[in-house]
């Protein structure tokens, strides 16, 4: 977590810190206005930073594996809703391993899965090093561990949300801001963006010389924690041999960064292409790829914080899942419902409990008593995994889109974490008295 944006400040004017013996004054100052309110950091201690995000294409070996682990996930679950799923898949050269365990009245053929993802993010020349019709596939699923089978189902519960504990111990954490549309963080919002329009200008033929793989990177000068403009744009683009850098420099400019960062650039913002100077080797025939090695770019790109667990492969029993999910549904509501302008919220599991170990909210700008806040979110919203399943209704074959560009702030899917639905009954449980 930011801990200058959440919990106190520590750093003051030209980055000094308020510790030490030469800090007294600036710290007598300073708390008599912070305990006015935020709004003392627009006035004379203004801080000025530079916050960065990246993001990748489908067709980074990463997220390439993350897909597969995640066509694996929706295949069980379209057969079995209650279907458990534990997924990773590693992908080097021309070969792609598929592990994990399954626990499902399902029969699914995860080659022909990841033969199919293979070809939809592009890999379908044997020159790209990876060939959707000619790769091997190792296929190593197994029976998931009777005893988290009976972790997780605890059928001697009265209360049928105290029926499913957690798959698994873990931090998980939800955010949301009033940077964007979207309600994410500016940085990862553009970063996102713009690996997406990378990869629309591969598919449409604009640009024939990209191949899938691609990569960027996004740098975002704030001040008074309001972002002012983007002050590095980098791009990573996997190419054709024959295409020159200034061609691609050019190209990339006109088509990619420029409609995506329109009013945000200015005429110091620099833009770097393939600052290795040749990317022609990529994808998994360069790096391998395996599920869950790119959780900051599927969450908020380095903002709030991350307890490790990772998305793709996990059926909703898996806290890692959809504990993340409804920490995110509980920080957007109290930003949607105006009683913070920035939300985090932390939840810690045990496996096989229902009842989280911990719930903290943490806010900036808030509209009302931190306790008053802490109490709403409690009565509004039930981080029990079963609760969490029925509300955000989790048993779905929804999870393979979301293994590229990001599990949140995805305006482009109906995704019911997504939905700013709780805001009245979160306003009113948070004013009454």
């Amino acid at each position: 977590m930011d801990q200058g944006r959440f919990l106190r400040v520590t750093e003051g004017a030209a980055g000094h810190s308020d510790t030490g013996c030469g800090a007294g004054l600036l710290a007598q100052e300073r708390s008599k206005q912070y305990a006015s309110g935020w709004p003392w950091r627009r006035g004379r201690f203004a801080m000025k930073k530079l916050i960065t995000a990246e993001s990748v294409t489908e067709g980074h070996p990463d997220k390439l594996a993350d897909r597969i682990s995640d066509a694996v996930l929706d295949a069980v679950l379209a057969q079995d809703p209650h279907g458990r799923v534990a997924c990773e898949t590693l992908i080097t050269g021309g070969l792609v391993i598929i592990g994990g365990e399954i626990a499902a009245a399902a029969q699914i053929d995860a080659a022909t899965l990841a033969r199919r993802v293979v070809r939809d993010a592009g890999y379908v020349k044997p020159e790209y090093g990876l060939s959707f019709d000619s790769c091997a596939v190792a296929t190593l699923l197994r029976q998931q561990s009777p005893d988290i089978a009976q972790a997780v189902l605890r059928t001697e519960a009265d209360d049928p949300y105290d029926r499913i504990g957690a798959g698994d111990q873990g931090i998980m954490f939800g955010y949301a801001t009033t940077e964007t549309p979207e309600r994410m963080p500016l940085p990862i919002t553009l970063a996102h963006k713009l690996a997406r329009r990378l990869a629309e200008v591969r598919k449409d033929g604009s640009l024939l010389y990209l191949r899938p793989d691609g990569k960027t990177q996004v740098t975002v000068a704030y001040e008074d924690d309001r972002p002012t403009h983007v002050h590095t744009v980098l791009l990573a683009a996997q190419h054709a041999p024959e295409a020159s850098l200034d061609e691609m420099e050019a190209d990339l400019r006109k088509l990619v960064v420029e409609p995506v960062l329109d009013g945000w650039m200015d005429e110091t913002t620099q833009v770097l292409v393939n600052t290795s100077g040749r990317f022609v080797v990529g994808g998994p025939a360069s790096d391998t790829g395996m599920t869950g090695r790119k959780i900051i770019v599927d969450t908020y790109g380095g903002y709030g914080s991350h307890g490790g667990g990772a998305f793709s492969g996990k059926d909703p029993t898996k806290a890692d899942r959809s504990g993340w999910y409804m920490a995110r549904y509980a920080a957007l509501n109290v930003v949607a419902a105006g009683l913070a302008s920035a939300c985090a919220v932390q939840v810690a599991y045990a496996i096989g409990r229902a009842q989280p170990l911990a719930l903290n909210v943490t806010t900036r700008d808030p509209q009302v008593p931190a306790a008053a806040l802490d109490r709403a979110v409690r009565e509004v919203f039930d981080f029990r995994p079963a609760a969490i399943i029925e509300t955000l209704d989790l048993r779905r074959p929804i999870y393979e889109p979301l293994a590229s560009y990001g599990h949140f702030g995805r305006l482009d899917l109906d995704l019911s974490w997504e939905r700013t639905d709780r805001t009245e009954t979160l306003r009113a449980a948070a004013r009454r008295d």
